[in-house]
């Protein structure tokens, strides 16, 4: 079993950044995917950005605003949000796959405001 604990959440104006974190209770050194999603008000789940085996991908609205990394010593994953905009808020949770198992933390709030 993993744990996944995300934070670095909060209010922001648009154009602010914030940096999001996600520790995970074992090592990630073998995850083949490390994921970020993000479940905006009224609206389904979506990808926000991976890292997979073979490089990183991110969503059409999350590129050249976020970076995802990972850091396997410290067992994180983070996403680093610039230039906000209202239409980012929303819970944003990390995933990894480990050993064909998918993991979920519980998320942390993202709120942009104008």
């Amino acid at each position: 079993q993993v744990q996944l604990v995300e934070s670095g959440g909060g209010s922001v104006q648009a154009g602010g950044s914030l940096r999001l974190s996600c520790v995970a209770s074992t090592s990630i050194s073998d995850a083949s995917e490390l994921n970020w999603y993000r479940t905006a008000p009224g609206k389904t789940r979506e990808m926000v950005a991976r890292i997979l085996e073979r490089g990183t991908k991110y969503a059409e609205f999350a590129t050249g605003r976020f970076t995802v990394s990972r850091d396997n010593s410290r067992r994180l994953v983070e996403l680093q949000l610039n230039n906000l905009e209202p239409g980012d808020t929303g819970l944003y949770q990390c995933s990894v796959v480990l050993r064909a198992r998918t993991y979920w933390g519980r998320g942390t709030q993202v709120t942009v405001t104008s």
